[in-house]
């Protein structure tokens, strides 16, 4: 959405307020849109009729004679607006994150700098790019923040700015899955069923399988469903049952209405596998270094493109939105690329 509908009120006279490209325009009547219309009639019908305009594609402009009162906002009202849009639509719960954690981050940036009040064409190239390279942030996390700014704000100016490249990290395989189950069935049964499902049908531990209910499981035929509002991808994503898992969860089917890893109305807390596996990690004795929770799901993608070589096949296991995102995925893997056979001999 780039645009936002508000109403306002400038002493007595009431109006329909809208932000778009950086300015704020007051609307007191819906002549611009062929509506007979005063705020002063009826504010609300007036807001909605705005409202559904815009979503057909209707846009303000200034009048060729008297224009249309516009107000540009600062920057960093601008991050505030597109921010509280982003914590009221349908986003996940890390990109809500981020968003809020760099509005802040410019909001402490900006006092220091006394730009708080500037509007973006006010902020010289040098102030944006020096708050995004801060020393005290990894690459990583200064392409994180590029990226945010990115999404709230679209202006030529912030594509301008290059982030540092980071670096690739290797994500390496577990050898023995199997020994690694077993060992974490003995430390906690809920964290057994979460990586088994991990690994075996691919889901995402934190969201998809905290949030797995019974009646997302077909056991009679073989497969888990989920809508496009209970995954990364927004897409429906159907994934089948290995049978080691089917003849797990047969054991441990409730009820329809119940939660998978909790036999309850009621999922676990957002950060509840996070801690089961940080406790896991401090006194495991198997675990090797640089595994994570994820690693099960990595290993299990290695598996799948060794077995299937197809790159297709990968991205619909993965639910990935676009081959690309699965071949950067692939990237991370430890997968061989060069046989010994290809090297020179002497």
């Amino acid at each position: 959405m780039d645009y936002k509908v508000s109403t306002g009120k400038d002493g007595n006279r009431e109006f329909v307020s809208i932000y778009f490209e950086g300015k704020r325009y007051r609307l007191f009547n819906g002549k611009s849109i062929g509506l007979s219309l005063k705020a002063s009639e009826n504010l609300g019908l007036l807001t909605s009729a705005f409202e559904l305009k815009l979503m057909e594609g209707w846009r303000p402009k200034k009048k060729k004679g008297k224009p249309v009162e516009t107000i540009e906002i600062s920057f960093t009202n601008r991050l505030r607006i597109q921010s509280e849009e982003v914590q009221n639509g349908r986003y996940s719960h890390h990109h809500k994150r981020d968003c809020r954690w760099v509005v802040k981050e410019w909001e402490k940036y900006s006092t220091l700098h006394n730009l708080t009040n500037k509007i973006l064409s006010q902020i010289s190239f040098g102030h944006l790019d020096s708050f995004v390279k801060q020393s005290k942030w990894s690459p990583r996390t200064q392409k994180n923040v590029l990226t945010t700014l990115r999404c709230l704000v679209k202006d030529d100016k912030l594509n301008q700015i290059k982030a540092k490249r980071t670096k690739s990290v290797l994500h390496k395989p577990i050898k023995d899955v199997p020994a690694l189950l077993n060992d974490i069935k003995e430390f906690n049964d809920v964290l057994y069923v979460c990586c088994l499902l991990t690994y075996g049908c691919l889901l995402r531990p934190h969201q998809e399988i905290r949030l797995l209910k019974w009646e997302d499981v077909d056991l009679d035929r073989n497969i888990i469903s989920l809508s496009g509002e209970r995954n990364k991808s927004g897409r429906n994503r159907i994934v089948p049952i290995p049978t080691y898992i089917k003849r797990e969860l047969s054991s441990r089917y409730t009820e329809v209405n119940k939660y998978v890893l909790r036999d309850s109305l009621t999922p676990y807390s957002r950060d509840y596998i996070k801690v089961l596996w940080k406790r896991y990690k401090v006194q495991s004795t198997i675990l090797g270094d640089g595994i994570t929770l994820y690693s099960l799901r990595h290993t299990s993608a290695l598996h799948v493109f060794q077995k299937t070589g197809s790159l297709q096949k990968l991205q619909q296991v993965m639910n990935h939105s676009d081959l690309t995102v699965s071949l950067t995925y692939l990237r991370g893997l430890e997968i061989q690329q060069l046989d010994v056979n290809d090297l020179p001999t002497l």
